[in-house]
């Protein structure tokens, strides 16, 4: 354990990071730091970054500097029962150091960022449509688990059962690091609870997931916008409003369309769209820019519905797996209620072997 904190000492340079620390904090007292906006965020969101890793190398080490006192107590009062206790303190050293270490993997320009995430069912009907429901749950349970806050931009019930699509706000830090290992096609095999004859049935299901994008980083004229305001509808409950508030956006030169209808204000909705659309068009950006390189290449890419990314097999047998990674996992249940940091820690290990993503 001493040789591993050695290792991740020097690439860390937690003192430099502490000195970097003071130096940004410094420029946030100063007089005037506020005046430009876009580059206050992104001081704030630095030092916010640099934080994270400091503090947490910081209890590591004086975690370990505890574990060790107390194995050379054991040493020497001979305490044999002290044995369990080292040993569940070295597991725990060990999950904070893989956490720390799989932090400095989220080096993307807007890793540290919350993430929108965006469900939308297959062909298939209700069985798609339930299934992106189930997808919507899972996520959401996962965002607790870290202690990340959920909020609901957009949501499409559908009269019978699931939903025809859901947009979902996902607050935390690194939120999108995390979070973008999941973007792809989902797929489902189980026995059909919709089918009277009991039959297994394959859904499948796509999610797209976006950086929340700060305001000024994506530059939209006004006059390339059109907004339309509608009543917004569902199943019922907080879903459904009975005035004018529901907002759809749409960038006329791309074409590409933001809704929200959540919010219970026509101007809250308005703010949530446009975070969505900025989102949506940094990311066209980012693919024009994959392109483009691509060509310079010579790379043939594809960008489509696709196959796959990771499939959830409840029947005959129970199989969760990541074809992309091949990590996988036979506790379907604890995967649908949010434990899936495995294939999320197994997609950025492998991503960082990778220049660029694996063809499926």
């Amino acid at each position: 354990m001493a040789r591993e904190l050695k290792k991740w000492g020097s690439p860390f340079e937690v003192a430099a990071k502490g000195k970097e620390i003071q130096e940004l904090e410094a420029q946030m007292a100063a007089a005037g730091f506020w005046e430009d906006q876009q580059r206050a965020q992104a001081v704030i969101a630095r030092v916010n970054s640099l934080k994270q890793v400091h503090d947490t190398w910081s209890e590591i080490s004086s975690y370990c500097a505890e574990l060790a006192e107390l194995a050379h107590l054991a040493l020497q009062e001979g305490e044999d029962d002290l044995a369990g206790e080292i040993g569940e303190g070295l597991s725990r050293l060990k999950q904070q150091l893989n956490s720390l270490e799989l932090t400095q993997l989220l080096g993307g320009k807007y890793d540290f960022n919350n993430a929108i995430i965006s469900l939308h069912p297959g062909a298939g009907g209700l069985e798609s449509q339930d299934w992106a429901e189930m997808l919507l749950r899972m996520y959401t349970r996962w965002a607790e688990q870290r202690g990340f806050t959920t909020e609901i931009l957009d949501y499409q019930s559908d009269v019978e059962a699931g939903i025809n699509s859901a947009t979902l706000l996902v607050k935390g830090d690194y939120a999108y690091g995390y979070l973008k290992s999941e973007k792809g096609v989902h797929r489902l095999v189980r026995i059909s609870p919709f089918d009277s004859s009991g039959r297994r049935h394959t859904s499948f299901a796509s999610l797209d997931v976006l950086p929340e994008i700060e305001e000024g980083e994506v530059e939209i004229h006004p006059d390339d916008l059109r907004i339309d305001t509608y009543r917004a509808g569902g199943a019922g409950g907080q879903h459904v409003n009975t005035t004018d508030s529901a907002v759809r956006i749409t960038h006329i030169p791309t074409g590409i369309v933001a809704t929200c209808q959540n919010e219970r204000s026509q101007h809250s909705n308005r703010l949530a769209a446009m975070k969505i659309l900025m989102a949506r068009l940094a990311e066209r950006q980012r693919q024009e820019q994959e392109a483009e390189l691509a060509k310079l290449r010579g790379e043939q890419r594809e960008i489509a519905w696709g196959s796959q990314i990771r499939s959830y097999i409840f029947h005959p047998y129970n199989l969760v797996k990541d074809h992309r990674t091949e990590a996988e996992t036979g506790n379907v249940n604890a995967v649908m209620d949010g434990e899936i940091d495995l294939f999320i820690d197994a997609w950025l290990r492998w991503q960082a072997g990778h220049s660029s993503p694996k063809e499926i």
